[in-house]
């Protein structure tokens, strides 16, 4: 399918989304939609898709054009959109969600459940995805619902499929699977629109790209005409981001322990300390446990033994209001699944954790809220013409900003932070860090779950490894190498491969 949109303006209400953007994509060609949190990619691609009527502009699909594109139209052209932020329904099955609006029917006007089935077990094997069709999406991991979500464009004909941060949950391996995948579509003639934060995986799978900033078409040109400092200066502009700063170790006494800390199942066994003001990351693979003691340090996961203790007194781990009042914080993993309450506003979603921990009167004040608002904002920089606004109007990148300061209002003592930066920006993603820094030199101490080495290697005291449920190793920054965590988190250790490695 060839893609040509020309002069795409879209305002909401004073805000200017997009102005005069020109967008081409040619018939099986992967291209790279690059932009920061708010440049107007979404808005572009939904416009595309028919969910968002332009201001102005035209779009012409094969060289005709078309007078008013509908999401039914763009469904009918071959169009198919994969969301960044699942789609997914929790309570339907996994193949009731790749037919959901495209259902089977038999010559009685049935649902034909065989078939469905059937069908979906062969794209379900084409992802290597090995999982029941039959089963609740709820039972499902975050990288199998992305999957999943993948597969319901891979089950209809396309012609173009919208990837939309695909790789966000995604492993290693199928990350991999993936990639061979969209060249396989590519081989077949169907284009293909990557939308993705990751320069490392833009510049391996696309050919093309196109730049988006403010609102503003930027550049259109091949990727091997750029490197990653040439794609990082069209997106942020003359907006100069400090990516040299060093992280200081200002590590004071131990405010939290950890003891012997199971979760059957999940993890076994695992202990350690974090001083005041430290920045201690963990970190591992897939499977690995991690994601589960991060929950169960947050009192979100029952533990099957071992203690908390945070300043000398056991924390009570039965429920999460104690732990909150006891002085910690967490930003969770997955912030749609997770964090962001859909039908609240703005301000509403930032003062959540203050209603639940601190709020003493019976009724809400709307100028407290407001103030609250206005005093976080300065910090994090969120970006909105009107915080009353849902949050879901806000980009991904601000939405976490939302998030962070949801937490920031109680000043906890120690924050736990799940994949912080999960799909945002470069910009915002240092912004973030500068903030990590930040609240360390205060004397707050962080716990950040991540499996981005450069991440983990520009924010951290100390890194844990973990294998198989267990810690595997700690790292000081000395021996905080990309080489070291890889070979700790592949469990090459305890296969009796060199045992000291450094």
């Amino acid at each position: 399918m060839h893609i040509e949109m020309k002069s795409v303006t879209k305002y909401f209400g004073a805000v200017v989304a997009l102005e005069d953007v020109d967008f081409t994509v040619n018939e099986g060609e992967i291209h790279g939609l690059l932009g920061e949190n708010g440049a107007g990619k979404s808005t572009l691609m939904n416009i595309l898709g028919g969910a968002i009527q332009p201001t102005k502009g035209e779009i012409y699909i094969n060289g005709e054009k078309i007078e008013k594109m509908t999401i039914g139209l763009a469904t009918e052209l071959g169009i198919r959109f994969i969301h960044q932020e699942l789609n997914l329904v929790n309570d339907l099955t996994v193949y009731e969600n790749l037919y959901l609006g495209e259902e089977l029917t038999n010559k009685f006007g049935i649902l034909d459940k065989k078939q469905m089935i059937k069908e979906s077990e062969k794209v379900l094997r084409r992802l290597n995805l090995d999982v029941d069709p039959t089963t609740p999406v709820a039972e499902l991991e975050t990288s199998r619902k992305q999957l999943v979500e993948i597969a319901k464009a891979l089950l209809f004909k396309s012609e173009l499929i919208i990837m939309d941060e695909p790789t966000t949950a995604l492993t290693n391996t199928e990350i991999e699977i993936l990639f061979r995948i969209i060249r396989n579509l590519r081989d077949d003639g169907i284009s293909i629109i990557f939308i993705s934060h990751k320069m490392p995986e833009l510049f391996r799978i696309c050919e093309k790209f196109t730049v988006l900033r403010d609102g503003h078409f930027i550049r259109s040109g091949n990727f091997k005409d750029i490197d990653e400092q040439i794609a990082t200066s069209l997106l942020v502009g003359d907006r100069k981001i400090d990516t040299e700063w060093v992280k200081e170790d200002i590590r004071q006494e131990v405010i939290l322990k950890v003891e012997n800390l199971t979760c059957e199942g999940f993890f076994e066994d695992v202990s350690f300390d974090l001083h005041r003001g430290e920045v201690l990351a963990i970190t591992g693979l897939h499977g690995d446990g991690r994601s589960e003691l991060s929950e169960a340090l947050f009192g979100a996961r029952p533990i099957t033994s071992g203690r908390i203790i945070v300043n000398g007194e056991e924390l009570n781990l039965k429920n999460i209001s104690n732990v909150m009042k006891s002085g910690i914080g967490m930003i969770p993993r997955n912030r749609k699944e997770r964090s962001i309450i859909k039908d609240l506003s703005i301000i509403n979603n930032l003062s959540i954790a203050y209603f639940v921990s601190k709020h003493k009167n019976f009724f809400i004040n709307d100028k407290e809220e407001l103030d609250r608002f206005e005093r976080n904002k300065k910090i994090t920089d969120i970006k909105t013409d009107d915080p009353r606004n849902l949050v879901t109007s806000l980009s991904g990148g601000n939405q976490q900003k939302v998030i962070i300061s949801r937490w920031l209002e109680l000043d906890s003592d120690i924050y736990i932070m799940d994949n912080p930066t999960q799909g945002i920006d470069v910009g915002t993603k240092f912004e973030i860090y500068h903030l990590i820094n930040e609240l360390s030199k205060r004397g707050k101490s962080l716990i950040i779950f991540s499996a981005e080495f450069p991440e983990i290697h520009r924010i951290a005291d100390r890194c844990f490894v973990m294998y198989k449920g267990h810690v595997n190793a700690e790292l000081d920054r000395e021996k905080l190498t990309e080489v070291n965590v890889m070979y700790y988190a592949t469990g090459s250790n305890t296969e009796g491969i060199n045992e000291k490695h450094t």
